[in-house]
């Protein structure tokens, strides 16, 4: 895309660096994915009789440049942030949570860790400052200028360069405010039709929570004159390395399973940033925070699968990976019609 066409002011703004990365995005290649599209109509199956299956297998070759996509090294990222936002009652667990399930990441014993186990990712838990919560977003910016950059900055240097494809994850005591904050801002809309129960509030805490959120915009949405800069003044430190490891991975042509809503909302700024940044990611999951079904409307993405999961950490973009998975061996591994002596359609 020429420059002219990005939308995005690069001539001034703490962002610059990131908008300039974002002008150069490369795509996928197209010759791998009209290789790998020919190659499944010569296995032996009828056409399109895996469905969706075929679209990954296909969608994998493209990105990484190759008739057949591997996934033997498959890199999970858990970015963990906190909020000052939580002193406002928007979440049912208090905020060390945060840094007490970090520990229980690195000890092994929460979900994503069994599921990486389970379909073999390499999981990396990056805690990010959790002794210093972002600032309150409902009285100034959540972060800083240099604080926003620094967790971006993080969460590039998070992803593996040698990685077939990378896993994104948050963890973050009141992140879905935030995630909320950010949908409301960057797709509009009133905040109570972002805000959802997150880690289980009742109907008061929901109302809190949106009220928080619909607070924040009222302080901030005139100074949110960039996705990057509405980054800042209502997301976290966790949304921001996720918004610094999804454009990493681009850069390097990487695909990218997004987990959801919170990681999601994250997305959105690239999305907002740049017409067809989110092209190398795919949605692991739609979650069953109520939003979430909304923001993926809006980002034009299909989940791979609905569990009706609400966890986060990774969780539905680990079960996505096993999916795809079962789309590489059959892609690579399934017999030709001539190879296996099977009469094909006449």
């Amino acid at each position: 895309m020429p420059p002219s066409q990005v939308q995005m002011d690069v001539e001034t703004g703490w962002w610059e660096a990131f908008a300039l990365q974002l002008e150069v995005l490369p795509g996928n290649d197209a010759s791998a994915y009209e290789a790998a599209r020919a190659r499944q109509e010569t296995l032996t199956k009828p056409p399109g009789a895996l469905g969706r299956l075929e679209d990954f297998a296909c969608w994998l070759a493209s990105w990484q440049g190759r008739e057949e996509p591997q996934l033997e090294t498959a890199q999970a990222l858990v970015f963990a942030g906190n909020h000052g936002v939580t002193a406002r009652g928007v979440s049912a667990f208090p905020s060390s949570v945060t840094a007490q399930m970090v520990e229980n990441f690195q000890s092994g014993g929460a979900a994503i860790c069994q599921l990486c186990e389970a379909y073999g990712a390499s999981l990396s838990v990056i805690a990010l400052d959790l002794d210093t919560p972002t600032a309150d977003m409902t009285v100034a910016p959540a972060m800083s200028e240099e604080e926003c950059i620094d967790a971006m900055t993080r969460g590039s240097l998070a992803v593996n360069g040698d990685a077939d494809i990378v896993l994104i994850g948050e963890m973050g005591i009141g992140n879905t405010t935030a995630a909320a904050a950010l949908c409301c801002a960057l797709l509009g809309g009133e905040a109570r039709e972002w805000t959802g129960p997150g880690t289980g509030l009742d109907d008061a805490g929901v109302s809190r929570k949106s009220e928080a959120v619909a607070r924040a915009l009222s302080l901030h949405r005139e100074y949110c004159t960039h996705p990057f800069e509405t980054l800042r003044r209502v997301g976290g430190r966790e949304l921001a390395a996720m918004v610094g490891a999804i454009l990493e991975a681009r850069t390097r042509r990487t695909p990218v399973l997004l987990d959801g809503y919170v990681c999601c909302a994250a997305a959105l700024v690239l999305d907002k940033a740049r017409a067809g940044a989110l092209d190398h990611c795919l949605v692991g999951h739609v979650s069953a925070e109520p939003a979430h079904s909304c923001l993926l409307a809006a980002l034009g993405k299909e989940p791979v699968v609905d569990l009706g999961m609400r966890l986060g950490e990774g969780t539905g973009a680990a079960i996505a990976l096993g999916v795809l998975r079962g789309a590489v061996a059959a892609h690579n591994g399934m017999a030709t019609f001539a190879g296996a002596g099977v009469d094909n359609q006449e």
